[in-house]
């Protein structure tokens, strides 16, 4: 498996609580269903499981406030071009 394809899988468990779940239940198994060698596949079962539940905790309230980031200065910008609309309306009534 090349580096991309690991990461993938790693950034899958951390990520998605469904596949770290299946993850944790048989790290083998889905380790190797994914593609992983027989090494990595044993490497990752000694993986530190408070430290994969706690990355994954922290990465997952890092997209929360990303997203609402992103929502916010959406509705700024919105707000602005409305604001810049409504202003050269009334210029031109006025």
């Amino acid at each position: 498996m090349s580096a991309r394809e690991f990461e993938a899988f790693l950034t899958r468990i951390y990520v998605d609580a469904w596949a770290r779940e299946a993850f944790k239940a048989n790290p083998r198994r889905e380790a190797l269903r994914a593609g992983l060698s027989e090494g990595e596949s044993a490497a990752l079962e000694k993986m530190d499981w408070a430290g994969l539940e706690l990355a994954a905790r922290s990465y997952a309230q890092k997209r929360q406030a990303k997203a609402q980031r992103t929502k916010a200065r959406s509705l700024r910008l919105t707000l602005r071009d409305f604001l810049a609309a409504l202003s050269e309306t009334l210029r031109s009534i006025l």
